[in-house]
Parts: structure tokens; sequence; C-alpha cells
């Protein structure tokens, strides 16, 4: 089953933006290779110092895993205060509105 992860975390809003886009980039394109990973919004609000993304991973172990493993990637890159949600799909649901 199709599984959402939402993370968010506190980032100065200095590391946001063009800095983040530039520096993240070789991030980026490794999140395309993790097992179970379909797609990743990137989220952020300077204005409240906020980042994180919306991820969709094909299934809940792969998408816990990689949660696991990206709180311990984001905290060493001086990410406080993180968030972490893990939610099934609802398919049908989802479809009527265009999500997948």
């Amino acid at each position: 089953m199709t599984v959402l992860l939402q993370i968010d975390f506190s980032m100065p809003a200095e590391m946001l933006g063009e800095n983040l886009s530039k520096n993240a980039a070789g991030l980026a394109a490794t999140i395309n290779t993790e097992p179970g990973f379909i797609s990743k919004i990137w989220t952020e609000n300077a204005q409240t110092e906020e980042a994180g993304g919306i991820y969709l991973f094909s299934n809940r172990e792969s998408a816990e895993r990689y949660a696991a493993m990206h709180i311990e990637r984001v905290k060493q890159m001086g990410a406080k205060n993180i968030n972490c949600k893990l939610f099934d799909i609802n398919i049908p649901l989802t479809k009527i509105n265009h999500g997948l």
C-alpha cells in the first residue's frame, strides 16, 4: 500500500531557498535511489524557518527505514524540532482528486 511520509523541522532561513537548492541537489538525486521511493515535494517557509518534505513510498517498511535514516541526516545538517508522520493513503478518493 502506498504510504505518505511527512517530515518537517526548524532550519535557519539563510539555509533555505537558493542556498538549499544549490546545496541539496546531490542529496535530491540520491533520494531517487531509495528503496520503495516514488516521489518527494520539498517544502520550506523562510518566514517561520521551517523546511521538510512530503514523500510517497510504495510500502510502509521503506518509508519507515527512510524516515529513520533521514532524521539522523537532517540533524547533522543542523535541523531542530524534527517531526515525522506516516499516513496510509486512501487510493480511491485520492484518484478522484488527481493525487495518484
